[in-house]
């Protein structure tokens, strides 16, 4: 018998607001290999069309089916490197010729990327729930759709549970390491690369699942410091301090999204404040606050600036 999770949705309502009622837009398609590049390009190079995605012509360009165009559309969205297909300013930064990581080789950028899906205004409402109001560690598939539907319930009562199947699905495999079949590989077992996250794992078996909590080899704590930055920014209004507790456990925190231990977070603090002044420690009230003296969001984008920067030097001189 399949255990129900009773969620405790107390808080949540006051979150909905970062969350846009979105789900099963993608098409059943997890974001591929060059696809947020490709959808990127093609809305740079017709910026004075309101919509690329739209032309009779456009799977014939991108290369794929109508089903995949529209899924291509939703994911460069859904990760803001468009907004309502135009290229952001983040989009700009990554993913143009010259930008930071346009093809996506340093898996700081998934990470990155990840964060981006989840920050608000969020449009991919089942993965803001995994990340930030599902707390199980373990779970089975089972439990994982009857507590999204839970949540569902609360923030769009009228979408259908298949379309929370769906999201299951993708979620699943966008994170998680898909074995062969006996078939071979196919379209459905191609792997996101995502899954470099490592941030679920199966556990047991196939249906059985677990989150990785704790320090990622594959996180550098440049994204986690900019990450706490851009929170502090969305909460912290004028403030110069955030607590580590928050970045830890709040709903919409890196905590949550990039599932950290206080000793992770705190780690990356420290390797970051070593090359930069204006980020440290400070203590108020027997708490261990993050502190920062300038405006955390343009913190941020510094910092990133600086880490894409110093890795396109490391690259060429290898």
């Amino acid at each position: 018998m399949v255990k129900q999770l009773s969620l405790n949705l107390d808080g949540v309502i006051g979150q909905i607001n970062s969350v846009n009622p979105v789900f099963a837009r993608h098409e059943t398609f997890h974001p591929r290999f060059g696809w947020l590049k490709k959808g990127f390009d093609a809305a740079q190079k017709n910026a004075n069309n309101s919509s690329i995605f739209l032309d009779d012509d456009v799977p014939i360009r991108l290369g794929v089916g109508k089903n995949m165009v529209n899924a291509i559309r939703y994911w460069c969205n859904a990760f803001k490197v468009l907004e309502d297909d135009i290229p952001t300013e983040f989009g700009e930064l990554l993913l143009r010729d010259n930008g930071w990581d346009p093809f996506l080789e340093d898996p700081a950028s998934l990470w990155l990327l990840h964060w981006n899906l989840l920050k608000p205004p969020c449009n991919a409402t089942a993965w803001y729930f995994t990340f930030n109001i599902f707390r199980q560690v373990q779970f089975s598939q089972d439990e994982f759709f009857n507590a999204l539907c839970d949540y569902k319930d609360t923030v769009a009562s009228r979408i259908v549970e298949s379309s929370v199947k769906k999201d299951v699905s993708c979620i699943l495999r966008m994170y998680v390491e898909q074995g062969i079949s006996k078939a071979g590989v196919s379209e459905d077992t191609l792997d996101c690369p995502f899954t470099e996250l490592g941030i679920i794992h199966t556990a047991g078996d196939s249906r059985h699942y677990t989150f990785r909590v704790g320090a990622k080899g594959t996180l550098p704590p440049e994204i986690v410091v900019a990450t706490c930055l851009e929170y502090a920014s969305l909460v912290g209004r004028e403030q110069r301090t955030i607590s580590i507790s928050r970045l830890l456990y709040d709903v919409g925190s890196p905590g949550m999204a990039f599932k950290l231990t206080e000793s992770a977070i705190c780690e990356a603090i420290e390797r970051v404040e070593r090359q930069l002044s204006s980020i440290g420690f400070s203590e108020s009230a027997g708490l261990i606050q993050f502190s920062y003296t300038s405006e955390p969001e343009q913190l941020a984008n510094d910092i990133l600036d600086k880490y894409y920067r110093d890795r396109s030097k490391g690259a060429k001189n290898e």
